[in-house]
């Protein structure tokens, strides 16, 4: 059975960052020159040892990691700032990943990134979504709910008609949107945590608004297991027993899909628990925030595909739809054994 991380982020040569870095430091002046990448340089990055003992490659078969779902690093996605070099940044990743996917036929696939710069109209990220999906044949899109990146300026709420015209081209492409947050301006609430704060907003803002029944077809995805929602579920669950049968925060949850990138195996449970299986995609951010030596196991944090081997409520058939089937369906990922990874 193979199994698809739905979470994961690109590997890239570090002549990335510096091309972000100068953009940031000219401020378009010097127009939008990316590095030049041979083929080996980006098979390298993807065997350098950077946020995990070794390299992503071995990250993924120490981890039983057969297939993932690539998209660019979402703090590095710097969209607070003007849409020129939002745009051409998000644009040099997501090519990146395409020639990624080239590279790596049926072991990696693309999520792109959107140029979601804060404060302009959500339709100028559109053409870079048509453009991942129609021409480079990506399977989804990252959605940031905050653009403005925690700056002080809110964004508008993902039940506003702001979201609207994405929501519409999301069911066009009939493609799904994971919810990820990208960087915190905030001391006070480093994005590590912004992200967690970012999801949680996002679940409770879509099931109390009439996105789903405006748009019965949209596909979204929540990161990090929802952030505090499952935690605090019985909390939102009490508010809405004011509404109608049918209309309570449980039925919204039904519409949503949640990712599995949680570290401990008390959250997993937890997560199966109030989301139930046929609602999660298997996730483990594999290389990234999880990927340091939990000392207690001498494994790293994200080899989390054993909590749910182990788990007892699960049935053979639930794990497989966690593990692979469930992301399958929902990214139309073909059935094919992923090719060997390049040496």
């Amino acid at each position: 059975m193979p199994i698809i991380d739905a979470h994961a982020h690109v590997s890239v040569p570090s002549e990335i960052w510096a091309y972000k870095a100068g953009l940031l430091s000219h401020r378009g002046a010097h127009g939008n020159r990316g590095p030049k990448l041979s083929d080996d340089e980006l098979i390298a990055a993807y065997h350098k040892k950077e946020m995990a003992p070794v390299g992503h490659l071995e990250s993924m078969k120490n981890n039983q990691i057969d297939i993932q779902l690539i998209s660019p690093r979402p703090f590095q996605m710097m969209q607070s700032e003007k849409f020129k070099l939002v745009q051409w940044f998000t644009e040099e990743v997501n090519n990146i990943i395409y020639r990624d996917t080239q590279l790596f036929p049926g072991q990696f696939y693309g999520v792109c990134s959107m140029p979601q710069a804060a404060g302009e109209p959500i339709e100028k990220s559109l053409p870079e979504l048509e453009r991942c999906i129609k021409e480079l044949g990506f399977v989804g899109t990252l959605l940031n709910p905050d653009p403005y990146e925690n700056t002080g300026t809110e964004a508008p709420p993902l039940g506003d008609k702001y979201w609207y015209p994405l929501y519409e081209k999301l069911c066009e492409l009939d493609v799904p949107a994971h919810i990820h947050g990208t960087t915190s301006h905030s001391e006070r609430t480093p994005y590590t945590l912004h992200f967690i704060n970012e999801e949680t907003i996002a679940v409770y803002g879509l099931v109390n608004s009439n996105v789903f029944k405006d748009f019965p077809t949209l596909k979204i995805v929540v990161s990090h297991g929802g952030g505090a929602i499952p935690y605090q579920f019985g909390r939102f669950q009490s508010g809405s027993m004011r509404n109608p049968p049918g209309q309570r925060f449980s039925d919204g949850l039904k519409k949503l899909y949640f990712d599995t990138v949680l570290y401990t195996e008390s959250a997993m449970k937890l997560l199966v628990e109030v989301m139930g299986p046929d609602n999660l995609v298997f996730g483990a951010e594999c290389p990234g925030v999880g990927s340091a030596v939990n000392p207690d196991t001498n494994h790293t944090f994200d080899d989390i595909v054993p909590f749910i081997q182990r788990m007892d409520t699960l049935d053979d058939k639930q794990r497989q739809d966690i593990l692979e089937n469930n992301a399958r369906r929902l990214y139309k990922i073909p059935a094919a054994k992923p090719e060997l990874a390049k040496a």
